[in-house]
């Protein structure tokens, strides 16, 4: 059978990408695939293009936000699913409920929901973007990661917990709550984007009820991940 050799190779990049949840150097690509690094500069550089992986700072590479889209496609259970809980869960705790994903050293919100009963909201829109390091949603996807010595104190904490408390880290004044959405068992880490559930509003939030009914969205939306 005849193939186009580019593109054999880009998606065994893609492939290889997928399956490093801690991202994985041009270098180590390129021996992956045994092809000359500044081919594999090439590579990364198309997928990058088309958003199928991201460089975080320190250059290494993992899955970006178009994996994801490609993934919603191929699973719509999960995308269908997640709406319900996400607009169950801002009635819940009178809050903006959202799904985060991450991109390299960023965290980025894919799916928002606001609670109908309030009329003071903190503003939190689709493609928001921050710092995996600053604000809850990030933080709660850092601590599904393998545990490492590096790990800040706060990444640390919402391991404990299985839940990250953050207060006025992205705006004055508000308060968010955020849990990891959890890759089942039988799914190897690093084939799906890593993903949180979480709420964020002002300094009036109930935290107990928000952690309560952000772990528990967090466990529902786990079961939806693989469609």
């Amino acid at each position: 059978m005849s193939t186009l050799q580019t593109l054999d190779r880009g998606l065994r990049a893609l492939d290889v990408v997928s399956r490093s949840p801690a991202g994985i150097s041009v270098a180590d690509l390129a021996k992956e695939l045994g092809v000359h690094r500044a081919i594999c500069y090439r590579i990364v550089a198309t997928l990058e293009a088309h958003s199928l992986v991201t460089r975080a700072a320190d250059g290494r590479i993992r899955l970006g936000l178009g994996a994801a889209v490609l993934a919603s496609r191929f699973e719509p259970h999960f995308m269908h699913g997640a709406r319900p809980v996400l607009e169950e869960l801002a009635e819940q705790t009178h809050a903006t409920a959202f799904i985060a994903a991450a991109e390299a050293d960023t965290c980025v919100a894919v799916m928002v929901a606001e609670p109908k009963d309030t009329v003071l909201r903190v503003g939190y829109r689709v493609g928001s973007r921050h710092p995996l390091t600053q604000g809850a949603s990030g933080i709660a996807i850092l601590a599904m990661r393998p545990e490492s010595p590096r790990d800040p104190e706060p990444v640390r904490q919402a391991r404990r917990d299985g839940y990250c408390v953050t207060k006025g880290e992205l705006q004055k004044g508000a308060v968010g709550v955020s849990a990891g959405i959890g890759v089942p068992n039988d799914v190897e880490p690093g084939t799906v984007i890593e993903r949180s559930v979480g709420v964020v509003s002002t300094e009036g939030l109930d935290i107990d009820r928000a952690a309560a009914a952000v772990t528990r969205a967090a466990r529902l939306l786990s079961q939806l991940v693989t469609g």
